[in-house]
């Protein structure tokens, strides 16, 4: 398995406990987990709250980023999500990962220092050349946009 570099911030390292690490041999992504200075703080409805999550991350794998999606739970669940959809985390960014949750219930939801937020999911990416072209190949859908089929 490739690595990924960790630089716990403040006291992260004892929000993760044995640190940043993915759950089951099969999960997908890592959780990250509220690092805030406040025992707890309170996402209003329609409130979009930043967390910090006290880590910084270094993938010692070419052509990979991180990727932030919500959680199913907690978005299910108790409506945070991750406001912007998907956090990309550049492979050459070095900051802290900050995670913007959007609170899309009806009612205020309480979040605690520790509390998995959000999973971080290592990804390759593909990075082309744009080029300028006058026109584009023809397909057989063309610029048909949504329900260019006719179907729901």
């Amino acid at each position: 398995m490739a690595s990924v570099h960790i630089c716990y911030l403040r006291d992260a390292a004892g929000v993760y406990g044995e640190g940043l690490r993915y759950a089951t041999p099969g999960s997908a992504g890592m959780d990250l987990r509220a690092c805030f200075d406040e025992e707890e703080v309170v996402v209003r409805p329609g409130e979009r709250f930043q967390v910090p999550t006290g880590l910084c991350v270094e993938p010692c794998v070419p052509d990979v980023a991180g990727f932030i999606y919500s959680r199913s739970g907690l978005g299910a669940v108790k409506g945070l999500v991750v406001a912007q959809g998907v956090g990309v985390v550049d492979a050459d960014y070095r900051g802290e990962i900050i995670v913007w949750l959007l609170n899309t219930s009806d009612r205020p939801v309480v979040l605690e220092r520790g509390d998995r937020v959000a999973q971080l999911v290592f990804q390759s990416v593909c990075r082309l050349e744009p080029v300028a072209v006058d026109a584009l190949s023809e397909t057989e859908r063309g610029a048909g946009g949504f329900g260019h089929t006719g179907r729901a």
